[in-house]
């Protein structure tokens, strides 16, 4: 049972079971048409499709095009499928179309080569290295802002993706590497976006090898992708020295003298591309329109960083005072986590979750935006509220899931909300972004959901110190 104090700050707490009542329902969604199933719900109201499905049990049957799927809406049950992550290996529709651009990289390997890996890729990740890595956030937030005007209008997603991939970069490579293919990246991600989802949404794999301009896009830029993958690591090893970044730390040898091979490097470069860049910017993106959209919140973020800053970048050390900010962006990966739609696994055994059996190869999915907008878990769900998760503590499991959780948790987690909230208090502390009247702001239903579109006057706020003003480098 949920108590009133957690109710009262929106927080979560999955309903209990016992031994004696394990009352997790199966259900099946109604509506499916011949052939088609339920693909063109999904396809074109993405969003309703996936708020609907709790209506219809904690455990609902779908049908995408010839495919089953059961679809996980308890949180408790997500919490099992993803601890579990041997028995609900990943797998079907996302994952596997995921593999044709990221390879088995330590996000889309299957279980049984995902230790090995998650071990010998975790100490690019080690809390050691964040002031490193906060270091070049800084400056790249001084580098983009040093270009900005005030009252300039300002594509607030393309901005926040260039943060994001500058950060990345030059976290992953030498500063000599040549990085001249880097800014078309953006445009590769958003293309295979859109065409993972189209494949996980229709999957029927005639309708992708059709001559369509759709499907042509995706194989530029999973080619794009994969090229420029080869350059950058083609580029580090030219020019590399002994540099302390995360390329170095990927051809190291391990303690046991174990090191990645050419095609797992490659294949966690592509993955940290993809997700490190897109998982920032779209968090940053989010956060930036709903601060924007309640002015109430603007003010108090404007007063924290001014009292925590007073005009300087945002350091690691600041994180535990920066606690309205780190609240917005937890608030904004709640209701936009950026892998939000279907996730998909496969059970590698036959097995059974919330008491139904499920045979081996069966198609299990589950939905973090759905989760997230529970409002038996959310008091007023929609409502973007930072203030929910003061003094909550950590969320009840499978209540909150932007990065996952259990041993297939997003290994990038800690970098991501550290690199959002930084960079949001960074900026804050001198520019206040200002919503551009007249646009209606609306997700695009992509794997990754991106508002559309969102451009933003910026303001010079007068609080910031003249001498801050003036600087175009940290």
């Amino acid at each position: 049972m949920r108590s009133d104090s957690a109710a009262a700050a929106g927080g979560a707490a999955p309903r209990t079971t016992t031994a004696a009542s394990p009352s997790y329902t199966l259900g099946t969604l109604p509506g499916a048409l011949p052939l088609l199933g339920h693909a063109p719900r999904f396809a074109l109201r993405p969003l309703g499709f996936l708020a609907s499905l709790s209506g219809h049990g904690d455990l609902v049957r779908v049908k995408l095009g010839p495919l089953t799927a059961y679809v996980v809406c308890h949180p408790a049950l997500v919490h099992q499928l993803l601890l579990a992550d041997r028995t609900f290996d990943k797998g079907g529709p996302f994952y596997d179309k995921l593999r044709d651009i990221a390879g088995n990289g330590v996000g889309t390997c299957p279980a049984a080569m995902h230790r090995e890996q998650r071990r010998l890729v975790q100490p690019v990740f080690h809390r050691a290295r964040m002031p490193a890595y906060t270091e070049v956030m800084a400056q790249e937030v001084a580098a983009l802002t040093s270009r900005w005007r005030h009252g300039q209008v300002l594509d607030v997603p393309d901005a926040m993706h260039q943060l994001a991939t500058a950060v990345i970069v030059r976290c992953l490579f030498d500063p000599n590497t040549d990085t001249s293919g880097v800014p078309a990246l953006q445009s590769s991600i958003d293309a295979l976006v859109e065409g993972i989802t189209r494949r996980m949404t229709w999957p029927v794999p005639l309708l992708h090898r059709l001559p369509t301009p759709g499907n042509h896009r995706y194989e530029r830029a999973r080619l794009h992708v994969r090229r420029l993958t080869d350059s950058l690591i083609g580029g580090h090893c030219s020019t590399a020295t002994d540099h302390d970044n995360l390329m170095s730390l990927l051809t190291a040898p391990g303690t046991d003298g174990v090191s990645l091979s050419d095609t797992e490097v490659h294949d966690q470069v592509v993955t940290f591309l993809l997700a490190g860049v897109g998982s920032t910017a779209i968090t940053l993106s989010w956060a930036w329109h709903l601060v924007g959209a309640h002015p109430e919140i603007q003010t108090r973020l404007h007063a924290e960083v001014d009292t925590v800053l007073a005009g300087r970048p945002a350091q690691l050390t600041d994180l535990d005072s920066l606690e309205l900010t780190g609240r917005i962006i937890t608030e904004t990966l709640r209701l936009y986590p950026p892998d939000s739609l279907l996730l998909t696994r496969t059970t590698s055994t036959d097995t059974e979750l919330g008491g139904h059996p499920l045979p081996a190869g069966t198609t299990i999915a589950f939905s973090p935006y759905q989760l997230h907008r529970r409002p038996d878990l959310y008091s007023d769900p929609d409502h973007f509220a930072p203030d929910r998760w003061e003094d909550v503590g950590k969320p009840a499991p499978g209540t909150w899931v932007p990065f996952g959780a259990g041993p297939r948790k997003c290994i990038a987690d800690v970098f991501v909300r550290t690199q959002a909230t930084l960079a949001l208090a960074t900026v804050a502390a001198r520019w206040q972004l200002r919503p551009t009247p007249g646009r209606t702001i609306r997700p695009v239903g992509q794997a990754v959901r991106a508002p559309h579109p969102l451009s933003m006057q910026l303001q010079q706020r007068e609080s910031a110190l003249p001498e801050s003003r003036e600087e175009s480098d940290v």
